[in-house]
This record gives structure tokens, sequence and C-alpha cells, in this order.
């Protein structure tokens, strides 16, 4: 996180993520980011593997109505 505090939950667990600490979201994970205060978030995403396509993206719920 680079700046704020992060709310990030992993299958099924909820973790706090504050400002320079981060957090790694194994492949196939279920996961989701959220910003529990009223600081803007702003984060750094780093994607590694031989694919970084974003069309592999499954979302269980989407409160915002994308596709």
């Amino acid at each position: 996180m680079v700046r704020g505090t992060a709310e990030v939950t992993l299958n099924d667990t909820v973790r706090t993520v504050n400002e320079n600490e981060s957090i790694y979201l194994p492949l196939g994970a279920i996961h989701r980011v959220a910003n529990p205060g009223k600081i803007p978030l702003e984060l750094i995403e780093v994607q590694t593997g031989s694919y970084l396509g974003e069309d592999d993206i499954v979302r269980i719920e989407d409160i915002y109505a994308r596709v």
C-alpha cells in the first residue's frame, strides 16, 4: 500500500494492510480489497506469470455491475 489502509479479504481471512506493507495473493485465491477509511487508497498491483491479461477474471460478487 502506498497510501491509506486497505481491508484485504483473502479466501476466508480478512487482514488490514497499512502504508508500506504488502500482501501476496496466490494464483486462484478469491480476494477483494476495500477501503475502510476516509483517506483515498493508493496501491501498486504487481502481476507475475506468463499470462498477464485480465480476461480470466471471475467476479464472484460485484456491486459495481461490471461485466
